[in-house]
């Protein structure tokens, strides 16, 4: 019990850290708003206890529906970059072979499920699907520093990615801490209402 109550509050305190930089938002998505006194935060909204919570409610969906598309971005990222290091790689196979003077023997699909066999003396150049079946040549110099400059793209893109997700999930623990006060506020305050009612009946 000690240790969950000592990992609580290092986990308010981490929050209250994170929460004190002054941040509105990071590439479109808001900051929340660590909470240190209800009433006060309930008075800047000018929302009574249960508009608040739908309030904060709606923002934790908000951020779900974020959550997925930067996840879905990130697993395309991710599916993305070993298929440019394989073209790379088989740009290089392609030079190396040129310069030793050889031919390249290699298995295409015909269609799905369904390979040959293919003997390459042309080395010169390679075709690059670019999206939108739009398939065009380059020379192996070309290709290598065109496909060089996608990889690096795409591991700067998966880097903002996953510090997006970080800030992400962020923000949703302090939405959540929030939720938790607002309510807790609440049932406190019923709790006085309800005492200073019985006080008052005894009277």
């Amino acid at each position: 019990m000690a240790s969950a109550s000592a990992e609580t509050a290092s986990s308010s305190s981490q929050i209250a850290t994170a929460a004190a930089s002054p941040t509105t938002e990071r590439r479109g998505i808001p900051a929340a708003q660590f909470v240190e006194d209800v009433q006060t935060f309930l008075s800047q909204l000018d929302l009574d206890v249960n508009s608040a919570l739908a309030f904060l409610q709606e923002r934790l969906q908000q951020y779900k529906l974020v959550e997925m598309k930067l996840l879905a971005q990130q697993r395309d990222l991710q599916a993305k970059i070993p298929d440019i290091e394989k073209c790379l790689d088989i740009v290089a196979t392609l030079q190396a072979k040129k310069e030793e003077g050889e031919a390249l023997t290699a298995d295409f699909e015909v269609s799905e499920g369904i390979f040959s066999r293919a003997r390459i003396e042309d080395k010169d150049s390679v075709c690059l699907w670019l999206g939108a079946n739009v398939m065009l040549e380059y020379s192996c110099d070309e290709a290598t520093v065109l496909l060089q400059k996608n990889l690096e793209n795409a591991k700067a893109s998966l880097e903002v990615l996953i510090a997006d997700l970080q800030f992400l999930r962020d923000q949703v623990t302090i939405t959540q801490v929030t939720v938790a006060r607002v309510y807790n506020w609440d049932v406190h305050q019923r709790r006085i209402r309800q005492a200073a009612a019985a006080a008052a009946n005894e009277s």
